[in-house]
C-alpha cells in the first residue's frame, strides 16, 4: 500500500481547477492500492492442461473416477455396522410400507398399471443408493412427476386412437408395440411404452447436465417458484383423483383448462356417484387425515409414525374381498397384480420425437426438487453433497430403470422426510427399503386385487396435505416480500388453470421479469452521516442523520447497464434536486441576457460543490453505463459541481481506468475512493482550497488605489 501525503496548500488554485492528490492539504492523506500485476493467460495452455488431466490414465485416477461416480465405494468400506444399522434398517422398513401403498396409486396418477409404480421404486432405489452423495434422499414416484407424466401418456394414447378409458386393461404379452390396438399391444402396454421412452429422455437430460456442470439451471427454479408450482401441481392432483373417490366414470381432460373442464363433469354427472366408493373414501379420510396430523404434531416424541395408510389398504382390501365390492355394487377396484419381473425392454425411438418437449420440463422439475432436498438434510446433518453427481444418479435412476418398464422418478418429498424423522444413517436404509417392494413383488401384490382405487385415491389425497399447507403461509410471505408472493401466486394459478407445463414456464418467465424490474428500478437514496462515525445510511430510513454541507451522496442499489441508464440518471437529478442539463441551458440563457444588460446577470445558484455517487451496490457496470458515468461527471463539471465515485469493485475501477471516465483530471483513477468517508473528506478540502483560490485571485485583482485607501485607513 502506498499512502501519498498531500503537500503544502498555500500555491494559488484556479476557481475551476481539480484538487490531485499530490497538491491536497496536509490533514488529507489519498489511498492508494498497488494492485497485482495479471497473469498471463494463455487459452491454449489451459485447454492442453485440461486435456492432460483428463486423459491421464494410471491406477490412482481410475479409482479416483469411479469413487467419484460410484460414491457407495467410498462410504460403504467404512459403514459402522454398531451404529448405522440399526437406524438404516427401522428406517428402511418404515418408508417400504408407506411406499407400498403410493407405489400403487401413484401409478394410477401417471396413467399406469400398479405394478410399474412398484417396479419404480425398486430399481430406483438400488441405483441411487450406489450413486448417491446424499444419505436421506428416497427416491420414487413423486406426485407432481406422476401427474405431468400421466398428462403426456394420456395425450399420446389419444393421438394412436386408444379409447378414453381410465381402467387399466391386463398386460397382453411382453411386446412393446406401438401399433394402434393391433398384435399384442393393448390400451396398457401402449401406455407404459410411452411412459418408458420419456423416462429414457429424462434421464439422458438429467446425465447431459450434470456431466457439463449445468446444474446452475436449477437457480432459476426460486423456492417461491417451486412452491407455487407444486401447490398448483397439488390442486391438479386431488382433482383428477376426485373422479376416484366418488366412482364416477368421467373422460381425463388435457391441456389449457383441464382444472376447470375436470370440475364441472364432475358436478354434471355427480348424480352418476358411486354410494360404495364415496362411503369408504369418506371413512378411509376420517380415519388417514387425523392418524396422519397425530403423527405430524408428535413426531418428536414418536420413534416412528404410525403406518396408518398401509393399515387401511389391508383392511379396505380384506373387507372389499369379503364383501364382494367389485361385483356387489359395482366398486373399481386394482384388478390382477402379477407377481415377478419382466424381461427388459427397449424404449420406443419413434416416440423420442414427440416426447422431448415433455421429457425437458420434467428433468428439470425432477433434479431441482433431488438437488434441493440433498443439499437442505445435508446442511442439516452436516455432510457434503456434490450437486452435479446428485444429477448424474436421478438421471441414471431414470435412465437404466426405463428398460424394466419403470416411469420418471426424483427425491419425493413425504418419504424424504420420513426417512430422515426415522434415523436413517445412510442409502443401505434404500436397500432395506427394496426389499420390502421385491417381497411385494414376488409374493404380496396378487392380493391387492380387491383393493378398492378410492381408496389409492384417498392415499394419494392425503399424502398432498404439505402443498396445500402452503396457502397458511401466504400472509407471512406477504409480510416478507411482496414480491415474492406475487411469484407464488402466479405460478400457482397458471399451474392450476393452464396446464403444469405452462405453469411453470410462466413461473419461470415472470420470476426473471421479477427479477429484471428489481435491477431496472432499483432503490435510489440519498445517504447522511452518523454523528461522530464515519458510517453513512439512508436519510429515508435512519433518523438523526446529518446532511454535509454542500456535498451529495448517492447510492444506486444495482449494477449500471444498458436496461437502467435513463432510470438512473432521472432518479439521480430527482434526488438531488439539480439537473445540470436544464441548469446549464438555464446559465446560458442568463448570460445572453447579461450581455445585452449587464445588471441582469444573475445566474441560478445550487446548495453542492459536489456529488459522491456510492457504487458499493454495483457489480458490474457496462460500456452503456461507462457512458452514463462519463455523461454525469461532464455534465456537472458544466455547472462546477465535481463528481466522485467511492466503494468501487476492483472490476469496476479497472473498467473506469480503460473507459477514463473522468478524462484527464482522472487519468489515474484519483477520483474513485475506497470508500464514502475518504471522498467526503477529499470533497471538503477541495472545497476548501477552492474558496482560497478565489479569495487570493479576488485580492489580485482589487484596484491599487483601493489598496492604497485600505492602508490608509
Amino acid at each position: 500500500m502506498e499512502d501519498t501525503s498531500s503537500q503544502k496548500s498555500g500555491q494559488s488554485k484556479d476557481a475551476l481547477g481539480s484538487l490531485t492528490p499530490e497538491e491536497s492539504p496536509a490533514d488529507f492523506t489519498h489511498v492508494k492500492l498497488e494492485e497485482h500485476e495479471p497473469t498471463d493467460f494463455s487459452t491454449k495452455e489451459l485447454i492442453l492442461k485440461k486435456a492432460r488431466e483428463v486423459c491421464t490414465c494410471n491406477h490412482q485416477t481410475i479409482i479416483t473416477f469411479f469413487c467419484q461416480l460410484f460414491p457407495v465405494l467410498d462410504w460403504l468400506p467404512r459403514y459402522n455396522v454398531k451404529t448405522q444399522l440399526l437406524g438404516d434398517v427401522i428406517s428402511g422398513l418404515l418408508v417400504g410400507v408407506v411406499a407400498i401403498p403410493q407405489s400403487i396409486s401413484y401409478s394410477l396418477l401417471a396413467n399406469q398399471d400398479p405394478i410399474y409404480g412398484i417396479y419404480t421404486n425398486f430399481f430406483c432405489n438400488i441405483i441411487y443408493v450406489a450413486m448417491a452423495t446424499s444419505r436421506h434422499n428416497f427416491v420414487g414416484s413423486f406426485g407432481v412427476l406422476c401427474l405431468m407424466i400421466g398428462q403426456s401418456v394420456n395425450r399420446h394414447l389419444q393421438l394412436a386412437g386408444y379409447s378414453n378409458d381410465n381402467a387399466g386393461s391386463s398386460l397382453v404379452g411382453n411386446s412393446t408395440s406401438s401399433s394402434n390396438g393391433t398384435g399384442a399391444c393393448d390400451r396398457s402396454c401402449y401406455a407404459i411404452t410411452v411412459a418408458l421412452s420419456l423416462s429414457f429422455l429424462v434421464g439422458l437430460y438429467q446425465i447431459l447436465l450434470g456431466v457439463l456442470h449445468l446444474g446452475f439451471v436449477a437457480v432459476y427454479l426460486s423456492e417461491p417458484l417451486l412452491s407455487g408450482f407444486v401447490t398448483g401441481s397439488s390442486l391438479t392432483i386431488i382433482t383428477s383423483q376426485m373422479k376416484y373417490l366418488l366412482g364416477l366414470k368421467i373422460p381425463r381432460h388435457e391441456g389449457v383448462g383441464s382444472f376447470i373442464l375436470t370440475w364441472v363433469d364432475l358436478f354434471r354427472y355427480i348424480q352418476n356417484t358411486n354410494i360404495c366408493d364415496l362411503v369408504t373414501s369418506l371413512v378411509a379420510l376420517a380415519i388417514i387425515v387425523p392418524v396422519k396430523e397425530i403423527n405430524d404434531w408428535y413426531k418428536e416424541k414418536m420413534k416412528a409414525p404410525f403406518p396408518i395408510e398401509l393399515l387401511v389398504v389391508i383392511v379396505a382390501t380384506v373387507i372389499s374381498y369379503y364383501f364382494d365390492f367389485e361385483e356387489r355394487y359395482k366398486s373399481a377396484v386394482c384388478g390382477d397384480i402379477p407377481t415377478g419381473f419382466r424381461k427388459p425392454t427397449l424404449p420406443d425411438i419413434n416416440l423420442f420425437s414427440s416426447l422431448a418437449v415433455d421429457a425437458l420440463p420434467i428433468a428439470v422439475i425432477g433434479f431441482a426438487m433431488t438437488v434441493s432436498l440433498a443439499e437442505i438434510f445435508g446442511k442439516k446433518h452436516g455432510y457434503a453433497v456434490r450437486a452435479n453427481q446428485e444429477m448424474i444418479a436421478i438421471g441414471m435412476c431414470n435412465l437404466i430403470p426405463s428398460f424394466f418398464y419403470c416411469f420418471a422418478s426424483s427425491a419425493a418429498l413425504t418419504k424424504t422426510l420420513l426417512k430422515e424423522s426415522t434415523g436413517t444413517q445412510t442409502q443401505v436404509s434404500g436397500l432395506i427399503t427394496s426389499l420390502v417392494l421385491l417381497l411385494v413383488l414376488l409374493w404380496i401384490a396378487p392380493l391387492f386385487y380387491s383393493l378398492q382405487t378410492s381408496i389409492l385415491g384417498v392415499v394419494t389425497i392425503v399424502n398432498l396435505r404439505g402443498g396445500l399447507r402452503k396457502f397458511r403461509d401466504t400472509p407471512h410471505m406477504w409480510q416478507l416480500s411482496k414480491l415474492d408472493t406475487v411469484v407464488w401466486w402466479t405460478t400457482m394459478l397458471s399451474s392450476t388453470l393452464i396446464t403444469t407445463e405452462i405453469g411453470l414456464l410462466v413461473g419461470v418467465c415472470f420470476a426473471l421479469l421479477c427479477v429484471i424490474f428489481r435491477m431496472q428500478r432499483p432503490r435510489a437514496t440519498l445517504l447522511g452521516k452518523v454523528s461522530n462515525t464515519e458510517i453513512y445510511e439512508d436519510q429515508s430510513t435512519y433518523k438523526q442523520l446529518s446532511s454535509i454541507a454542500n456535498i451529495k451522496i448517492f447510492r444506486f442499489e444495482s449494477s449500471l447497464y444498458y436496461a437502467n441508464k435513463e432510470y438512473f440518471k432521472t432518479v439521480l437529478y430527482q434526488k438531488t434536486g439539480v439537473n445540470p442539463i436544464l441548469l446549464a441551458a438555464k446559465h446560458q440563457r442568463a448570460k445572453k441576457r447579461a450581455e445585452k444588460p449587464p445588471a441582469d446577470a444573475c445566474p441560478s445558484s445550487i446548495d453542492m460543490h459536489t456529488l459522491i455517487l456510492d457504487c458499493g451496490a454495483m457489480q458490474f457496470i457496462d460500456t452503456v453505463g461507462l457512458s452514463v458515468l462519463k455523461e454525469t461527471h461532464h455534465d456537472y463539471k458544466d455547472i462546477g459541481v465535481q463528481v466522485l465515485l467511492a466503494n468501487c469493485n476492483p472490476s469496476i475501477r479497472h473498467r473506469l481506468r480503460e473507459g477514463g471516465w473522468a478524462g484527464e483530471s482522472d487519468s489515474d483513477g484519483q477520483l474513485a475512493f475506497h470508500s464514502i468517508h475518504d471522498a467526503v473528506q477529499f470533497a471538503e478540502r477541495w472545497y476548501h482550497v477552492q474558496q482560497e483560490g478565489s479569495k487570493e485571485k479576488n485580492d489580485a485583482l482589487l484596484d491599487p488605489e483601493d489598496l492604497n485607501f485600505q492602508a490608509s485607513l
